[in-house]
């Protein structure tokens, strides 16, 4: 099992000493059958008079941090390792995990339904019903649509249609913008897929982490998102559960992805979240760096993906 260790350092300066409030952070990745958390640790300057951990209706992570006093720059280094496998998007499956028919959305048991139902009530509005029809695109005007076809088509379709571009804002621009620009940053296409996803009556969620590449040390182009922090999404497939999609980089499943939090609204995963009082004038900036390396090495390069066996 491959094993991959993540250094996330974030610093804010400022020209005076100012008071910080309450920060939030989600630095710990979430464990399954695909990624298990071999060691953790977390050096913040100055000290926080208190530290605590809880999760989040999500079951994320998140650490919550006091402060008292004041200083002119406030650090946060987490240094993670984690064993990470990458898995068969859709397992051992053989044949497609569901269908959607003619102009219909796609009908989960109704056990199901109530669990999923956030997760595929749309978030952003579609008045003329643009973005409903560019999802319509991948679903066969005649017979049954495979969602792997589906969903492989549609992540191929942001990846190799779509511009990548970095933001330093916060938050995501609308679905529509994306489409209308051609252009955005991975945590645009994740929400573009999303509800796009969410029009066809598919359950789908945000996720935030890491992702590793590979192929820095082979000399190939690097993943495209790495040296940040990245967005993806995952989709409810019934046979097969929940399975992820990056169409930033054209990737149907798990591999190089490292995730930290799974919610329905993109503002809640935010990696650190914060407050502090002073001068507007005293902020000077904010220092973000992230590295994700194997331990073993630079074990694997894969082409982007939208395609399966």
């Amino acid at each position: 099992m491959p094993v991959l260790s993540v250094r996330h350092l974030t610093r804010y300066r400022y020209r005076n000493p100012v008071a910080f409030g309450e920060h939030r952070m989600m630095f710990r990745p979430r464990e399954g059958c695909d990624q298990r958390l071999v060691t953790s640790d977390l050096l913040i300057v100055p000290t926080p008079v208190h530290m605590r951990d809880v999760q989040d209706v999500f079951g994320n992570w998140v650490g919550i941090a006091r402060f008292a006093g004041r200083a002119e720059e406030l650090s946060f280094e987490s240094r993670i390792t984690l064993e990470h496998t990458p898995l068969p998007a859709f397992g051992d499956l053989q044949g497609d995990v569901g269908f959607l028919s003619g102009g219909r959305p796609f009908a989960y048991d109704a056990e199901d339904l109530p669990d999923l139902q956030r997760s595929i009530d749309p978030q952003h509005a579609d008045p003329n019903g643009d973005l409903a029809r560019w999802a319509r695109r991948f679903v066969k005007a005649r017979g049954a649509t495979g969602l792997q076809h589906l969903l492989a088509d549609m992540t191929q379709a942001i990846y190799a249609g779509l511009k990548y571009g970095k933001r330093l804002e916060h938050g995501v621009q609308s679905p529509l913008t994306t489409l209308e620009s051609g252009n955005g940053t991975c945590r645009d296409f994740a929400v573009l897929m999303i509800e796009a996803c969410r029009s066809l009556g598919l359950a789908a969620q945000f996720v935030s982490g890491y992702i590793h590449s590979p192929s820095r040390k082979l000399g190939q182009p690097a993943r495209t998102g790495g040296g940040h922090t990245h967005a993806w999404l995952r989709v409810y497939l019934p046979a097969c559960g929940w399975v992820e999609f990056d169409p930033t980089n054209g990737i149907v499943g798990n591999t190089d992805l490292i995730r930290v939090a799974v919610v329905n609204d993109p503002r809640k995963a935010s990696p650190l979240l914060g407050t502090w009082s002073g001068f507007p004038t005293d902020f000077i900036g904010m220092d973000v760096e992230v590295d994700v390396t194997s331990a073993e090495g630079d074990f694997t390069f894969a082409e982007p993906i939208a395609a399966f066996a």
